[in-house]
């Protein structure tokens, strides 16, 4: 019998969050285990009761939920050896789907943890990011944008409707009509890329926004982030592009460059453009720039 701290997002799974939250619950002590509900009114609450539960003596963190909710057990659990299990019942749910895991069935979700309770989790790597001079960090599994992408996701996620990738694909049009190349200096490792740009995405994991590939050949267990910057699109160049990312097609235009590296470091060039937006990691807030941002291999123990 393993001990599980449980958090639920209860806005998860088109507002059915909470049945599901409990219907995972109930397999999870059919299956066996000793399962101890850690959610909060907030995902801020949410974290703090999971640490504190995580002190009290955890076999592992399980989320149910979106990659918010993932990004949330990330915080808690990495750099440690305790994993995260996953129920992915979110509109977006891009992490999972990196990592194979189920989504939108808790049955199978929860069939796939019990089993890797009893086998064994596997290790992957997470991402830090902050700022440069290293004072404090973030935790994240998937992927960092911050460009015309990240404009987009904080529109999309005050959005109620509709789900998944549509969702990111109806914030996009206001956003273009606003839109001018952003500047930008980013170095990945010893190369450095400076240009005005559209967009920037430093990822662990191949999705974001609910299914586009934006680094398709991302790997989340190599010790490598794949940085994607593009460079300075018109509004109808941008337009255009945006559907060769559905397809993961982008990375074939001239104009898009993937660079491949460990530690990668962010910064806004003034003197090429506008300031670029707020950074999102795993489709939550992370903040402005610069940001230092560093792989972590093996930092990450997943359940499935």
């Amino acid at each position: 019998m393993s001990t599980l701290g449980l958090v639920v997002n209860p806005a998860a799974g088109r507002a059915r969050g909470g049945s599901v939250g409990r219907r995972a619950h109930r397999l999870l002590e059919r299956a066996g285990h000793d399962v101890h509900d850690v959610s909060g009114l907030t995902l801020a609450h949410a974290t703090d009761r999971a640490r504190q539960a995580v002190t009290a003596g955890l076999d592992a963190l399980v989320v149910v939920g979106g990659d918010g909710m993932v990004h949330l057990g990330v915080n808690v659990v990495a750099g440690t050896s305790l994993p995260l299990g996953i129920v992915a019942v979110g509109t977006g749910n891009d992490i999972a789907r990196a990592l194979g895991l189920p989504r939108g069935d808790v049955d199978k979700a929860v069939a796939a943890l019990d089993h890797a309770l009893r086998t064994g989790a596997r290790r992957i790597d997470a991402v830090r990011a902050g700022p440069l001079d290293g004072t404090d960090h973030e935790w994240f599994a998937g992927v960092l944008s911050c460009g015309l992408d990240a404009a987009v996701n904080a529109r999309a996620n005050r959005l109620t409707w509709p789900n998944g990738h549509a969702r990111y694909l109806r914030a996009l049009v206001p956003e273009l009509v606003a839109f001018q190349p952003y500047g930008y200096r980013v170095r990945v490792d010893d190369a450095t890329w400076e240009s005005a740009g559209t967009l920037v995405a430093v990822a662990n994991t191949p999705w974001f926004g609910g299914g586009l590939p934006i680094a398709p050949d991302a790997v989340p267990d190599d010790g490598l982030l794949d940085v994607v910057v593009a460079g300075p699109f018109t509004r109808p160049g941008a337009v255009g592009i945006f559907p060769r990312i559905y397809r993961g097609r982008h990375v074939e235009d001239p104009r898009v460059q993937v660079l491949r590296g460990r530690r990668v470091v962010v910064e806004p060039a003034p003197e090429l453009g506008p300031t670029p937006p707020a950074a999102f990691a795993d489709g939550e807030r992370v903040g402005p720039l610069p940001l230092l941002v560093e792989a972590v291999p093996g930092a990450l123990g997943v359940l499935g």
